[in-house]
């Protein structure tokens, strides 16, 4: 996918700072609820240093100490420009999936190097412990807990369509370069996202691709563009992108490898963030078949009770507070039971 387009709005750089492993106030990072480029953060990596020497030098590495495990790898057909997704009818996917060890994608890596139409190719969301655990001995993050488990994503020139993550995610570039692209949740509308259970490896993605601004079956793209935020992160950068702010990504190398960590600060027994994807598809139950006066009535139940941030229960004894009280284990627990009660 191309960098820019004729008509493409210049987008605003994403915020920066320089990162030392050993000072990075990543409490800080998440208070602000913005997304944020750290220079640097992972450039002491001994994978990064040999990236920078080359891509040889980087392979080589990882094939030492690949375990051989087969990981998730994508294969995308030459004439998708390396745009994971759909095929024009929608009908299916635009690549094939496949499992093999890493250094057998490393050597298929190389040899599409010198191919002038190669297809595109990524290894995607690979647990770096299951294949490569080796690597986890000198390369880690002092700033995050080191039960939050890194995960690796490798390829060629491909792109990884707008999307979301629902945790928090700090991502290090060790090899290649990469775009990305950035867009505040508020721009969802604009957007135009595809069917939420039909997506490409599992993330609902936009439809609209951002180099072709003036695409007439998309025209609030504009609107997002004008609103999106963009870096360039070479071998040691990383970026801090916090839940829900959509993402858009472009490897520019013929070798790229990120590094991320995914993982939520609420630390209670029970909770994890996949409760508010199941959310979703129970509002998308409960509520789209209602009349427009019933969805705003409920509409202003769930301001109240949970997103206007107010004490909605206060006025109650605390010892009568239940599902309304503070999140404990034990709330926790209660709430799963009335979701599964009520369904």
């Amino acid at each position: 996918m191309s960098a820019t387009g004729p008509s493409r709005p210049q987008a605003a750089p994403i915020r920066e700072i320089a990162g030392d492993p050993r000072s990075f106030d990543i409490a800080a990072a998440i208070a602000s609820a913005k997304p944020l480029v750290i220079r640097g953060l992972v450039r002491d990596w001994p994978i990064v240093k040999l990236a920078l020497q080359s891509d040889t030098a980087f392979a080589q590495r990882l094939a030492e100490l690949d375990n051989g495990t087969d990981v998730t790898t994508l294969m995308i057909a030459p004439e998708a420009d390396g745009l994971i997704g759909y095929t024009p009818d929608l009908s299916d996917f635009n690549y094939q999936h496949f499992k093999v060890p890493v250094t057998l994608g490393l050597q298929r890596l190389a040899s599409y190097s010198r191919r002038e139409h190669a297809p595109g190719l990524v290894i995607q969301s690979v647990p770096i412990r299951s294949c490569l655990p080796g690597l986890l001995t000198d390369h880690n993050l002092p700033c995050l807990d080191a039960d939050v488990e890194p995960r690796l994503w490798m390829g060629n020139r491909t792109t990884t369509p707008t999307h979301f993550d629902s945790q928090h995610n700090l991502a290090c570039v060790v090899c290649g370069a990469r775009r990305f692209t950035l867009f505040p949740p508020d721009q969802l509308p604009n957007l135009y996202v595809g069917p939420l259970d039909f997506a490409p490896t599992g993330a609902a993605i936009s439809l609209a691709r951002l180099d072709r601004p003036d695409d007439p079956r998309y025209p609030r793209l504009k609107l997002a563009l004008a609103e999106a935020q963009v870096a360039d992160l070479v071998p040691g950068d990383a970026i801090y992108i916090p839940p829900l702010w959509w993402h858009h990504v472009e490897s520019l190398e013929q070798l790229n490898a990120l590094i991320n960590y995914w993982w939520s600060p609420i630390n209670i027994p029970g909770f994890h963030t996949g409760h508010g994807r199941a959310a979703l598809y129970h509002c998308l139950l409960a509520f789209r078949a209602l009349s427009p006066a019933e969805r705003s009535a409920w509409r202003d139940l769930l301001d109240y009770l949970v997103f206007d941030g107010t004490d909605a229960a206060a006025h109650i004894p605390e010892n009568r507070r239940g599902v309304l009280g503070p999140l404990t284990p034990e709330t926790v627990e209660k709430l799963k039971q009335g979701a599964r009660q009520n369904l």
